[in-house]
């Protein structure tokens, strides 16, 4: 008797969206993940020009926790994410920020963040096992579901 084997594909190329209002580091973020993997990126350095582009439905957004670097008055991270889950809650959003506060991480969790990361000269290597994580959940998800719908 041969069982069926359910293959879950991942897709090629992750889209993922970078938002952050530092120019540079937003600069330096994208070649880093364009060096190290075959993404689709897209960078945007306010919460308005992300919302704007959810339409294109990314995989995962790297978003920056302050965001008010350009204009004081542009949405900051919290309310950028909490928007993208009211849009669509399925988007994993990786928060990104300067302060190494407790208080911050926190804040960010219980906005339903996927994770929280600190600049630092650490954080492209853990973003990079953050993203591997997503998609480890997302393929569970997905092979739970296909043997869940056959009982």
């Amino acid at each position: 008797m041969i069982k069926e084997k359910h293959v879950v594909n991942i897709p090629e190329k992750i889209k993922l969206f970078l938002v952050d209002d530092d120019a540079l580091f937003l600069k330096n973020l994208e070649i880093e993940f364009l060096e190290h993997a075959d993404f689709i990126i897209e960078t945007f350095a306010t919460g308005e020009l992300c919302i704007k582009n959810l339409k294109h439905t990314p995989d995962v957004i790297i978003l920056d926790y302050q965001l008010d670097g350009i204009d004081k008055s542009a949405m900051n991270g919290i309310e950028t994410l909490d928007k993208i889950k009211t849009i669509n809650p399925d988007i994993p959003v990786v928060m990104l920020s300067s302060q190494d506060k407790i208080d911050v991480a926190i804040s960010c969790m219980h906005h339903r963040a996927f994770d929280y990361v600190v600049k630092s000269e650490t954080a492209f290597v853990r973003l990079q096992k953050i993203i591997t994580t997503i998609f480890k959940y997302k393929k569970m998800e997905k092979e739970l579901n296909w043997y869940m719908e056959r009982m």
